[in-house]
């Protein structure tokens, strides 16, 4: 969430950084905001008035007491009283404009770094590097979902079956290359100063609100109502609401957190080879980075975190490319975003395996995830990224390393599984 300070003292650049996300009610919504914040003010300027006169006044009614002026007394009284009733239609009013302008300042987006690229969409992002040469398939070549069916290690029929679609059964080899990536991906992130964490997989609406899911992302998240619990879209959220209204000692910072957890999005379900077998899923696994950084540190620890997944890319031999989101395509609370994507060689095309962000103060803002500098209170910056997202990444491996002899693992998973190759 922006801070009203920044809307209020850096107007112009606030309309300019939503401009370049092309969000099209910037301006109404914007003015709204420091209109309601004027109102704010001057309600608590008069509500702070008030309640100072009535102080005063009932030292003054104590003395005139003590000195027989009952007249007096009762006159100050009736003042009084007539400060109270004021004091509370103020307070009253006070809160419903703080909650009227709490929900405006809730839909705003983040205002982008002023790196990010002009665009509308996918179409307008900089590709900043390639790495990796991509392999050439013979003409037999097959995508991923016959792979699936050839080896016997996904089975999406009996997924719609148990649950419905977007929702495979991993087996057999499968299901231990899945084990195997997460145990690897934990690893490097352990050995890269991480600390594990295992954390639930429901959070509550406070969390969804923390992290900007909601409301941005409401329709997208599976809910339960009767609990007014929330299925995770990505370790992100209960990984990044543990300091939610924490003040975090400098000595602790980064904070440097990973944890894996099984992901849930309602939004899969179009149809197309662009969605395919594991191209979209309702429920996948992902291994998550979290940094939570002091403001001066974020855009070095983004550095970071965006090294630590190219290094696992390279360390799985895919070819891959590092984009940098242009204002149109970013992320609601990122305000600056690379997407990673490998080449899928069957598919001809590539694939998004991890976005890593720097949100800077628009999470802490609403976690109100701060620290002290000389007694002063100040927002941290939040930073995530997948390291990585498993369903493309297997999606790739099976079909950029198919062989007439099976399929070869790369050799940094060959202790994970216990396997070299797949068939």
């Amino acid at each position: 969430m922006l801070q009203i300070s920044v809307l209020r003292d850096q107007t112009e650049l606030v309309l300019a950084g939503l401009a370049k996300r092309h969000y099209p009610t910037g301006p109404a919504d914007v003015a709204a905001i420091l209109d309601l914040d004027q109102r704010r003010r001057q309600l608590q300027t008069s509500h702070d008035a008030a309640q100072a006169e009535a102080n005063k006044l009932a030292q003054q009614i104590g003395g005139l007491m003590k000195a027989g002026d009952k007249a007096g007394a009762e006159t100050l009284k009736t003042r009084t009283a007539e400060l109270k009733q004021h004091t509370q239609t103020a307070a009253a009013e006070l809160a419903q404009v703080e909650k009227e302008q709490q929900q405006l300042l809730y839909k705003l987006p983040n205002i982008p770094h002023t790196s990010v690229p002009e665009g509308r969409g996918a179409a307008d992002n900089e590709v900043v590097r390639e790495h990796g040469a991509k392999p050439a398939l013979g003409p037999d070549a097959l995508p991923h979902w016959e792979l699936i069916k050839k080896y016997d290690i996904i089975d999406f029929e009996l997924g719609v079956k148990i649950t419905g679609a977007g929702f495979p059964v991993y087996k057999n080899q499968g299901a231990r290359l899945q084990r195997a990536l997460i145990n690897f991906f934990l690893d490097e992130a352990r050995d890269a100063g991480y600390t594990e964490m295992q954390p639930p997989v429901l959070v509550n609406e406070a969390s969804g609100y923390g992290t900007g899911q909601l409301p941005d992302k409401e329709g997208q998240m599976y809910h339960d109502a009767k609990d007014d619990l929330y299925l995770i879209p990505t370790a992100e959220v209960p990984l990044t609401n543990i300091y939610r209204d924490e003040i975090v000692p400098v000595d602790r910072l980064p904070v440097r957190m990973a944890g894996y957890t099984p992901c849930f999005r309602r939004e899969a379900g179009s149809w197309g080879a662009d969605v395919r077998g594991l191209n979209r899923l309702h429920q996948f696994d992902k291994v998550e980075i979290v940094q939570i950084t002091e403001p001066d540190q974020s855009y070095a620890a983004l550095e970071a975190m965006l090294a630590h997944v190219e290094g696992l890319l390279q360390r799985l031999n895919l070819p891959y490319r590092v984009l940098r989101l242009c204002g149109g395509d970013m992320g609601f609370t990122s305000a600056l975003t690379y997407d990673l994507e490998v080449w899928s060689a069957a598919q001809g095309r590539w694939l998004e395996v991890s976005s890593v962000s720097n949100f800077e103060t628009y999470q802490a803002n609403r976690l109100k995830c701060r620290y002290k500098v000389e007694s002063k209170t100040q927002l941290l910056h939040t930073l995530n990224g997948s390291a990585l997202a498993l369903p493309r990444i297997v999606a790739a491996l099976l079909e950029n390393n198919q062989t007439a002899d099976g399929i070869q693992l790369p050799q940094v998973l060959h202790s994970y599984c216990g396997f070299q190759k797949i068939g």
